[in-house]
């Protein structure tokens, strides 16, 4: 029994909307296109470090990018 953790298709609706390719945000996670794209359809689960990387990338919680909620913002950050 395979179990969904994140919602691939919530990450390319983000990334198609802003335009961009897997290429584009292969480099923002320091992968291979190859491996983003793993990733987007399903056959590799994202590390938790790239799922907060696209979180903060994009502007959106961790709950929204893994189908928590439908609700985009996220909580107010910590400074770093």
């Amino acid at each position: 029994m395979r179990t969904e953790i994140l919602k691939y298709g919530r990450i390319r609706d983000l990334r198609n909307d802003r335009g961009l390719t897997q290429e584009d945000v292969a480099k923002v996670l320091n992968v291979k296109q190859n491996t983003y794209s793993q990733y987007e359809i399903g056959v590799v689960n994202f590390p938790l470090d790239a799922v907060v990387q696209l979180a903060e990338y994009y502007g959106v919680s961790v709950d929204y990018l893994v189908g928590l909620t439908d609700e985009p913002k996220p909580y107010p950050r910590k400074r770093k």
